[in-house]
């Protein structure tokens, strides 16, 4: 991956190409983006380039293992059994996923150890994973953010005879699960996990989610830092009672590629293996970082826009993580290699279509285009498959196989 400041070379035959991302003029190079997309097959469909998607999970592996730190990727971004074997061979130590009925297929895959990042308030919420974890010996560790939380994990560890390893989840600035590190709630709740039949205290987990909505490099460093410290002061605080912290653990793409790795035991970035358009747009990849893309086809055209047969049920509406994205919902480019390199945006989408201004530069009924999303991870949970394209030109097929679990 290679940090860019959003300012991004266009090279066009007449010139240059300006399009505005998420409100900033961003001028983006495209030379690397305009490959022929894969053999035709029916549109739209996920394309993954390897040689991009190999780069990206080799940078961050690099710089987890220069700064010491055990890499557990989130899944829920490529959700892949294939690409979770990757990782794991480049030297990450295991996985986080999302819930319980997604972390299975990966139990099930023979994935050794696995973080699952979500508040488990029922004990039967785990009533298909942990069995499972057992016949599997699987390492199984999970959050929580209540007392509730601890004695539903109990009641479920002690239930199917296994442990289970649960990390405090520390609420950094998202305001989504977890508590505050200077809440005295927390202590009580890492007090009862030490306590608890069939929990052992894991230590403390964080997801700076918010930096997303960084305005810049400083931004991004400024949401590291204070999660660090929060981070390093629960922690602290906790070995002044006695009680001790195996592991820290923060997971964000934008803080581990964009910011120093400080203070922590563990990172669970998930989305830097396919990168996107906020990720552009916060300047922490360049584009021909981009692995991920939508290959749609030209269905219909006006005097104002062309339009594509990817839509919400394609794309997802997301115009980012957390909701925190910028204008439209796509980088738009010629997907069959042609000597034009318009840059459009997919400003606007109903279910199955996508509404792209024409600016001057339209596409003739049948083109295939090329679309980068915004927020990859919510766009390949769209498909049951995706296609892998190799530098050869060979495509491969792989199955999405931790999609639409619901339980």
């Amino acid at each position: 991956m290679t940090t860019s400041n959003v300012s991004l070379a266009v090279a066009t035959a007449a010139g240059s190409t300006t399009l505005d991302i998420a409100g900033s003029p961003a001028r983006l190079k495209i030379e690397g983006l305009r490959r022929p997309a894969a053999a035709l097959r029916p549109t739209p469909y996920v394309e993954v380039d390897e040689t991009r998607l190999a780069r990206n999970m080799q940078a961050m592996q690099r710089r987890a293992d220069a700064a010491g730190l055990a890499m557990f990727p989130h899944v829920k971004t490529h959700k892949s059994v294939e690409l979770a074997r990757r990782q794991l061979a480049l030297g990450a130590r295991g996985i986080t996923a999302s819930k319980p009925s997604e972390a299975l297929v990966f139990v099930e895959a023979g994935i050794p150890s696995i973080i699952v990042a979500y508040p488990i308030v029922c004990a039967s919420s785990l009533d298909r994973l942990l069995p499972a974890v057992k016949a599997h010996g699987t390492e199984l560790r999970t959050i929580a953010a209540s007392e509730t939380g601890v004695d539903a994990l109990s009641a479920a560890a002690m239930r199917h005879d296994v442990e289970i390893g649960v990390f405090l989840k520390v609420d950094v600035g998202l305001g989504r699960v977890g508590l505050k590190p200077h809440d005295p709630a927390a202590i009580a709740v890492c007090q009862k996990i030490t306590t608890a039949h069939g929990l052992r205290f894991a230590g403390l987990l964080s997801h700076a989610g918010h930096s997303y909505a960084a305005a810049d490099a400083e931004g991004l460093a400024t949401v590291a830092r204070n999660e660090a410290s929060a981070m390093a002061g629960l922690a602290a605080e906790l070995k002044s009672l006695g009680i001790m912290v195996p592991c820290i653990s923060v997971g964000a793409t934008p803080t581990c590629v964009g910011a120093p790795l400080q203070a922590v035991d563990c990172i669970r970035p998930g989305n830097y293996v396919f990168l996107d358009g906020t990720a552009l747009r916060l300047g922490i990849c360049g584009a021909d970082d981009l692995a991920l893309s939508v290959v749609a086809r030209v269905v219909a055209s006006n005097d104002t826009h062309f339009i594509i047969d990817a839509g919400s049920k394609t794309m997802s509406s997301d115009r980012g993580a957390h909701g925190m994205g910028g204008n439209g919902f796509g980088i738009v480019i010629d997907a069959d290699g042609g000597s034009d390199a318009g840059v459009w945006t997919l400003e606007r989408m109903s279910e199955e279509h996508g509404f792209v201004p024409v600016s001057g530069r339209s596409l003739p009924l049948g083109s295939r285009v090329r679309v980068f999303p915004n927020h990859s991870c919510a766009t390949i949970a769209n498909f049951d498959r995706f296609t892998l394209r190799r530098d050869e030109g060979e495509a491969l097929t792989h199955t999405v196989d931790a999609r639409s679990c619901q339980t």
